[in-house]
């Protein structure tokens, strides 16, 4: 075979023939990057896309002074709400509240962690998990002391506040 021939054999193909396979790759090349961002998006962000479960209510790190009664009931109300908890018997409460700058007004018998929010005394469920849908630019919320009607505490008719602190400033973020 020429070089004569040889080019003409690539130039005999049909044009039609060429457009409909490079079409057909650029649609499979498509549903690929599509099906890789997706794939992409799911694990960057930890989202529940592809799952069919709901997702936990999430887990909560306790720490809390080994002689504190009411600290247990208040985890009990939370593992109640959907929550699971790890919990950590500590002497030094001063350096675990210090390290996640809950400010002294605002310290009560035990600290949480959740989802990177620091959650100061007993902060009913129903808060946390408010806090955890919207997302506010906070440090956490605290309950101040330790308010008689609130979860694990369990004297009820005192009405007390939830503040939220940190990033922002200190302010109201529920009243019960």
């Amino acid at each position: 075979m020429t070089m004569r021939e040889r080019k003409r054999k690539v130039t005999t193909r049909s044009p039609y023939a060429h457009a409909a396979v490079m079409r057909r790759l650029r649609e499979a090349r498509w549903g690929l990057l599509l099906g890789v961002g997706l794939v992409g998006v799911h694990l960057i962000t930890g989202s529940a896309l592809f799952e069919s479960a709901p997702v936990a209510a999430g887990e909560l790190t306790v720490w809390e002074s080994p002689t504190g009664n009411c600290c247990g009931k208040w985890i009990e109300h939370m593992r109640a709400a959907g929550f699971s908890a790890v919990v950590r018997d500590v002497e030094d409460m001063v350096r675990i509240r210090s390290g996640n700058e809950v400010p002294k007004a605002l310290q009560s018998c035990h600290t949480a962690m959740v989802d990177g929010y620091v959650l100061e005394g007993h902060v009913p469920a129903s808060d946390v998990t408010r806090l955890r849908t919207e997302n506010p630019p906070v440090a956490g919320p605290s309950a101040p002391g330790m308010p008689a009607s609130a979860p694990g505490m369990d004297h009820p008719s005192h009405p007390y506040d939830v503040v939220a602190f940190g990033r922002t400033g200190n302010g109201l973020y529920a009243s019960h």
